[in-house]
């Protein structure tokens, strides 16, 4: 049966199976991993064919060799005479400390610049401005260059150390720091130090429970200091203050014990944190704008303070605005310290990719590594942050 030119579908009758459009979805995406899977198979065997003509022997066994070079800066026991392995895990610690310092602190300094963009003195509304469009528009590089060869070169030898008493000194060789040394006893307080977090936590979501149904608002950040700061300091007291202190001392031309914090460690950090941070500033000044400006009137029309208002109105409405910007900005900040071998900073890039890559010359297996680790990292940030975001968005009505 027809109507006028195009044959219509019998009454009852089943559509073809190809003209399924859950089939043909299926078919197509199957053509589509049958391609990838045809051109990865290509690439490898291609790999490992001019790889077996060149003589270029494949696998891990290169891991459970000696590495033979010293690195600048370990968290871990190393020497020459640990494996490549070794200096994988090396490498791994560097990248996730300089990672973890980036986070922190970038996301302090874009915080504390994007609210201060909406400031009523105008000064401090205006250094905003500044700080966000200088260092947002500089190279990162160059932003490394300049804190590594024109501040930290800049300061002055040992011998001429600035120092706080007798436990910091800061010269051109890094920071000296004192060193805790733990003592039989010590575990009650990292205990206490855990219990305390935990504390905090359960403290946050009750107090935020109780605002929800009396209207009570607690003093959180009080309590939680004098929790954080009072339950180790008790514990600290009770098992006898079972801490020593090792400071640095000067014993030729350089500093012994302590912690010492290296300056390419230092020029990395405040760089990845001030470029870091301009993005996050712009995240967060977005988001405070996205909430509509008939908020904060209410707020003030009941007597609420402009501390009050940004804290209990403006900045818990932003954050679904300013978390997924914030995901993108950390995993940009892990990506970009790679640039650490511009300066000799050893993280992963620069003594596993760099160093064990030319002395051993396994490239495949050790690029593969590294790329499984970045993507390890990166995902994990994802996932975190996708789960805070989900616990910061509004929650729709059913």
């Amino acid at each position: 049966m027809t109507n006028g030119t195009r044959p219509t579908q019998p009454a009852g009758s089943a559509p073809a199976f190809y003209n399924n459009p859950r089939f043909r979805a299926l078919f197509y995406q199957l053509l589509l991993v049958i391609g990838i899977g045809y051109l990865v198979f290509l690439i490898i065997s291609n790999t490992l064919a001019n790889m077996e003509s060149r003589g270029i022997q494949t696998g891990f066994d290169f891991l459970s060799t000696t590495a033979g070079f010293d690195i600048l800066m370990t968290l871990v026991d190393y020497d020459a005479t640990h494996t490549y392995f070794d200096t994988f895990i090396v490498g791994l610690l560097n990248t996730i400390l300089v990672g973890a310092i980036g986070i922190v602190l970038s996301t302090i300094i874009g915080f504390l610049m994007g609210v201060a963009y909406f400031s009523s003195n105008w000064l401090v509304q205006r250094l905003s401005v500044v700080y966000v469009e200088i260092f947002r528009n500089i190279p990162l590089l160059l932003q490394i260059f300049f804190w590594y060869f024109a501040v930290l070169a800049a300061l002055p030898s040992a011998r001429n150390s600035y120092s706080l008493g007798d436990a910091f000194f800061l010269n051109i060789r890094g920071l000296y720091l004192p060193k805790l040394i733990s003592e039989p006893g010590a575990g009650l307080v990292y205990g206490s130090i855990v219990a305390a977090i935990i504390g905090v936590f359960a403290l946050y979501r009750w107090a935020k429970r109780k605002q929800e149904l009396e209207g009570v608002q607690l003093p959180v950040l009080r309590l939680s200091l004098a929790l954080l700061i009072g339950l180790p300091l008790l514990a600290t007291l009770l098992s006898g203050i079972p801490f020593t202190l090792d400071y640095p001392q000067l014993k030729g031309f350089n500093f012994r014990g302590g912690i010492t914090v290296i300056p390419e460690l230092m020029a990395l950090a405040v760089a990845l944190s001030i470029y870091t941070g301009a993005f996050i500033a712009e995240a967060v000044r977005a988001g405070i704008q996205a909430v509509p400006h008939g908020q904060t009137e209410a707020a003030r029309s009941i007597g609420l303070k402009d501390s009050q208002i940004m804290k209990l109105i403006v900045v818990p409405q932003a954050m679904r605005v300013i978390v997924p910007m914030l995901n993108s900005e950390y995993q940009s900040l892990v990506k970009n310290s790679t640039l650490a071998t511009a300066i000799g900073y050893p993280d992963l890039f620069t003594v596993f990719v760099g160093t064990s890559l030319n002395q051993t010359g396994q490239a495949i297996e050790i690029v593969f590594m590294t790329l499984a680790v970045y993507f390890a990292i990166n995902m994990t940030i994802s996932f975190t942050m996708n789960w805070f975001n989900s616990k910061v968005s509004l929650a729709e009505r059913k």
